[in-house]
């Protein structure tokens, strides 16, 4: 479930790693298809494996490093299960209370979030909307700095539409414009594109 909306299991969308359509597996923040998972969980699992295949199929890499120490050093860090945070309360111009949460891995922040009490009020949708839009890519960008995290305009999208609160909010105007730059597009249906031809 997505922002209240019921998310079909089947539902294909843009796999981090090749870059094709298909029902994705999430995996330390990244999501994947059925392919590149499986790759993945070599990574994870036996990583002098992977380092041995790097050097064999890329012996271009092998200089003043081994191939296989240049495929190690750019394997992300995995995101573990549970991390330190800190919280900090702070007030906003209208004296809104505001709470932000950094999630932080040996001492680097990795995600970021920000709450209010009053977040179910109505006129506060756009700026909560707004935020989390905020929130949520500055948390992929920190992953990406500090965990070496794959960033993508499809992630990207994928972000700003989890964002979104309510149709026509900037989130949503963001991701609908954004979407027509992405390689392997979404089929829309006729609707949709009546109204994308009207922005």
């Amino acid at each position: 479930m997505v922002n209240g909306v019921m998310i079909d299991s089947n539902t294909k969308e843009t796999c981090d790693g090749c870059g094709r359509k298909a029902v994705l597996h999430d995996m330390q923040g990244n999501e994947f298809c059925d392919s590149c998972s499986q790759i993945a969980r070599v990574v994870q699992a036996d990583s002098p494996v992977l380092s041995r295949i790097c050097s064999l199929v890329r012996p271009d890499l092998q200089g003043s490093e081994d191939g296989a120490q240049v495929c190690a050093k750019n394997m992300p860090v995995e995101l573990p299960e549970v991390m330190d945070a800190v919280r900090y309360r702070t007030r906003d111009r209208e004296l809104n209370t505001w709470y932000v949460s950094v999630s932080e891995l040996r001492g680097n922040p990795v995600e970021i979030f920000a709450s209010t009490a009053f977040d179910r009020d109505h006129h506060l949708q756009s700026r909560i909307s707004n935020l989390t839009t905020i929130t949520r890519l500055v948390s992929l960008v920190l992953r990406h700095v500090f965990l070496g995290e794959v960033l993508s305009l499809e992630k990207t999208i994928k972000q700003l539409h989890r964002s979104s609160r309510q149709k026509n909010d900037l989130p949503d105007m963001l991701t609908r414009v954004l979407s027509r730059y992405v390689k392997y597009p979404v089929k829309k249906d006729d609707a949709l594109e009546k109204e994308e031809k009207c922005l």
